[in-house]
């Protein structure tokens, strides 16, 4: 079977508030490359992803084009594109790129694969799994099984309810999704995100859009423990860590 066109959105477009820095966090070094090198290399060297949207601030896309696509030559990054308010608006613009014909080749009936350039441990493992995944099911998102007990707390702060942690996943990116799909599923958020914020529906991720708005399943796809998002200063040292252990020996 011939492999569908594979596009990936990268989100950077976050400030370094939870960092406590005044350089967005990245653009923070990590030993000596940007945190935004690390997912932006191993999806230059992927064998799934075709092409790059690079979503960053309106006000940083000078300086990524300049500092990071050039400086580092990622030659898959088609576009960098303005990110917008929220992190859905981001997605949004990128998925409009795709939508207005905005990469150098079309993807109209692929995959797209939207993940947090904060998250530097992606891995061709993580996308080969996501891939594979997306062809079956159409909708998928990267995450792991839960280690510790999970509360649920009511509105005073009273431990309600305990799931069981076996069917309880932290979940990750990327998230992968049929092009269409994830373009009908965010053009109907667009639409109605006034009504779904008065709902109490709040959006932190991309499945749930699809969810919320298509009644598509998500398949969850084991990505790795490893593969953390950084948010505070504590994990800039547990990805340090990381990268000794590894030597960095596969960037």
């Amino acid at each position: 079977m011939n492999k569908k066109r594979c596009t990936a959105i990268v989100l950077a477009a976050g400030s370094g508030r939870r960092m406590k820095s005044n350089v967005a966090k990245q653009y923070m070094l990590l030993q000596d490359k940007p945190l935004i090198w690390y997912a932006l290399n191993t999806i230059e060297k992927s064998s799934v992803i075709d092409d790059c949207i690079l979503v960053t601030g309106a006000e940083d896309i000078a300086y990524a084009k300049e500092e990071i696509v050039a400086r580092y030559g990622f030659r898959k990054i088609d576009v960098v594109a303005a990110g917008g308010e929220q992190r859905y608006d981001s997605v949004w613009n990128a998925l409009q790129v795709i939508a207005d014909g905005g990469l150098n080749v079309p993807n109209t009936d692929g995959f797209v694969f939207i993940h947090d350039g904060a998250r530097p441990f992606l891995t061709e493992e993580i996308l080969l799994r996501s891939y594979e995944a997306v062809q079956e099911s159409g909708a998928c998102v990267a995450g792991m099984p839960v280690k510790d007990t999970v509360k649920i707390a009511d509105e005073e702060g009273y431990a309600k309810q305990t799931p069981d942690r076996r069917s309880v996943w932290q979940i990750q990116t990327p998230q992968v999704f049929g092009t269409q799909l994830i373009t009908e599923a965010y053009a109907a958020l667009m639409q109605k995100k006034e009504e779904a914020a008065a709902g109490g529906i709040v959006i932190t991720d991309d499945a749930m859009v699809v969810e919320n708005f298509t009644g598509h399943k998500v398949k969850l796809v084991q990505g790795s423990y490893e593969n953390i998002k950084i948010t505070t200063p504590e994990d800039l040292l547990v990805a340090e860590v990381f990268l000794s252990k590894s030597g960095d020996a596969v960037r």
